[in-house]
């Protein structure tokens, strides 16, 4: 049986691409180190973001319709690094840069070991950034 060994890209539909790319510059290139290109695909502009492991592009919206995060579809995008240091200074970074993100914080009603900060984007895409946790390492080292 085939083995799925991770997220290959996601793509986000945004309703404005220009307000869109400068938040995810601030968030994805200055603070989490992803690079970025930009792409046009059936004649609609693309920008893609893009790590070692997966890329996140973001392409306009056809429809005007906000996104909401209890309706069926994406509910958050969590981002992982790798230790507890790292989440605070991703909140830090995020901060400085101007976006409102939560204090980053330990969340035991997840995991004794779980800290994480939470921000949305322009269109209302909540976004998660979490540590490496334990139970994590231990599923991939012993899978």
């Amino acid at each position: 049986m085939p083995e799925v060994t991770g997220i290959d890209h996601i793509y986000i539909a945004v309703s404005d691409l220009e307000r869109s790319e400068a938040f995810y510059d601030k968030v994805l290139l200055r603070t989490l180190g992803f690079r970025k290109n930009r792409f046009t695909l059936d004649g609609d502009a693309h920008v893609q973001y893009f790590n070692r492991h997966f890329g996140y592009v973001l392409r306009p919206a056809r429809t005007t319709s906000a996104h909401d995060p209890y309706s069926p579809g994406l509910h958050h995008f969590c981002l992982r690094v790798n230790s507890i240091e790292d989440v605070v200074a991703v909140y830090a970074q995020l901060r400085d840069a101007g976006i409102d993100a939560s204090e980053a914080k330990n969340c035991p009603e997840y995991a004794p070991d779980y800290w994480a900060t939470y921000f949305s984007d322009p269109d209302g895409i909540r976004l998660e950034v979490t540590n490496y946790r334990q139970e994590r390492r231990e599923r991939h080292e012993n899978w």
